[in-house]
């Protein structure tokens, strides 16, 4: 079966499976690998190949075998690989500086203007932008900035929280397990449950849960004996990535809101995975009309170049020179890769596409999900969709082995799917938002063989 394109930015005719996977190219890479780079990889231990290219929503591997990606580079990829815009960008900076720091060039400006005229609420060019390097050093900025502007040292964070792993930023991710790796303890944090509705403690109701979430919020900064110390500041996902694709009520972040108003806490908001149109609105906090104090950007703003940055609040800004330094802050090429991707995600008719597909794939899911033996929940918002697997529906038990089966299923089948979730066991769709309606057909189609299967040898 051929391979081509045609006017579209994926390959055509994908999947195409024509060796075993992993093939002999991609084996003999997968070895050198493994003998030269460090054994902490994790991807390479169930996405077994080796890449030669990639195009739209669709990578081909050294032996030639092409498949559909719902995985986008861990989000990433949101207007998939090589999008025309981006590259037309790459191109044009690359000859001209790629390294440079804080100094102003036009790739910069382009991208602080056109970043501030897009940020959300109160915050749209009323804002000041910190650049930084990766999503976890946002984050960290971040946090350094509430602590500095609020002179307390306590962030809350939550229940299924990820900010990333380097650095004292560790300590607001709630997997503790990454703090053993990191060597870090868990300083000046703590953490309040998310409002997981599918898994949330007690006998609470649905529409009492941010309720519930906001009072126990409201207990640890009143009381004095709560054991919290002064809070400086809360960051929060407005829908939890790692902790599985978990979409909480709406009426949830207005009350976090009013609740950092009421006693003067910055409120900062991680956009880092949901942002830049994964969720259908630029930012996914633009659902509730809520304003940040300070907001975390990264993943797909680079459009596959690392760069990050936060955006903040004005007032925020009396901080001395050198506050969180790097010397990659800012580069060149991923400035003017995010101005091209800004460009491309601010239109409507671009983000409503996001907005219809995601909801139809959401229905999918939930049509497969009524038939199916291991599905608990699905759920989503835009291209962030989750199926959560579970050994039994009644007990909500977690099938983390599943899911893993599932994943590896639809690997041999040729569609890059991953986990996520508090147990590791909920399959997330984050797709690039460009891909094409054939590509999601198929993709769903092979999403349902590979649930079938798994149930069949549960």
């Amino acid at each position: 079966m051929s391979v081509h394109l045609s006017g579209r930015l994926s390959l055509e005719n994908a999947p195409v499976i024509n060796t075993s996977i992993p093939g002999p190219k991609s084996k003999q890479y997968l070895e050198i690998q493994d003998r030269l780079e460090t054994s902490s990889r994790s991807y390479t231990g169930f996405f077994k190949f080796a890449i030669d290219y990639g195009k739209g929503s669709t990578v081909v591997d050294l032996d030639g075998n092409v498949f559909i990606d719902w995985f986008a580079g861990v989000s990433v990829m949101n207007l998939g690989h090589g999008h025309p815009a981006v590259l037309q960008a790459l191109r044009g900076q690359i000859d001209r500086i790629t390294h440079i720091t804080e100094v102003p060039t036009e790739a910069r400006i382009n991208y602080l203007k056109k970043l501030n005229s897009l940020l959300p609420g109160k915050m749209r060019d009323n804002s000041k932008i910190f650049m930084t390097v990766s999503g976890a050093d946002a984050c960290e900025a971040a946090v350094s900035l509430a602590r500095y502007n609020s002179k307390k040292p306590t962030i809350i964070a939550f229940s299924g929280s990820y900010h990333g792993i380097a650095g004292g930023i560790v300590g607001a991710t709630s997997n503790f397990h990454y703090r053993e790796f990191a060597g870090f303890a868990s300083q000046n944090y703590v953490y309040a449950p998310y409002p997981y509705a599918y898994r949330y403690p007690g006998n609470v109701s649905r529409e009492d849960i941010s309720k519930d979430v906001i009072g126990r919020i409201e207990e640890m900064i009143r009381d004095p004996y709560s054991g919290v110390p002064p809070v400086g500041g809360i960051i929060v996902e407005p829908v939890q990535g790692e902790g599985g694709y978990i979409v909480p009520p709406d009426d949830f972040l207005p009350m976090l809101r009013e609740t950092c108003d009421d006693h003067s806490i910055p409120l900062i908001i991680d956009e880092v995975q949901s942002g830049i149109g994964r969720t259908g609105k630029v930012w996914a906090s633009e659902y509730q009309n809520v304003t940040p104090d300070i907001m975390c950007i990264s993943k797909s703003i680079g459009g596959g170049i690392p760069i990050s940055s936060i955006a903040y609040r004005k007032d925020f800004d009396q901080i001395p020179k050198a506050f969180h330094l790097g010397t990659y802050r800012g580069n060149p090429l991923g400035l003017a890769a995010g101005a091209a991707v800004l460009d491309i995600v601010k239109e409507d008719s671009f983000l409503q596409r996001v907005r219809s597909k995601g909801k139809y794939v959401l229905e999918r899911f939930e049509e497969i999900q009524e038939k199916s033996s291991i599905i608990g929940e699905a759920r989503g918002r835009g291209f962030m969709i989750a199926a959560e697997i579970v050994k039994n529906k009644k007990d909500k038990s977690p099938g983390t082995e599943l899911a893993g089966a599932v994943r590896d299923s639809m690997f041999q089948k040729g569609v890059l799917m991953h986990t996520c979730g508090h147990y590791g066991n909920t399959m997330r769709f984050m797709a690039p938002l460009t891909i094409e309606d054939d590509l999601l057909e198929k993709g769903i189609s092979i999403f349902e063989e590979s649930i079938r299967e798994t149930e069949v040898r549960s």
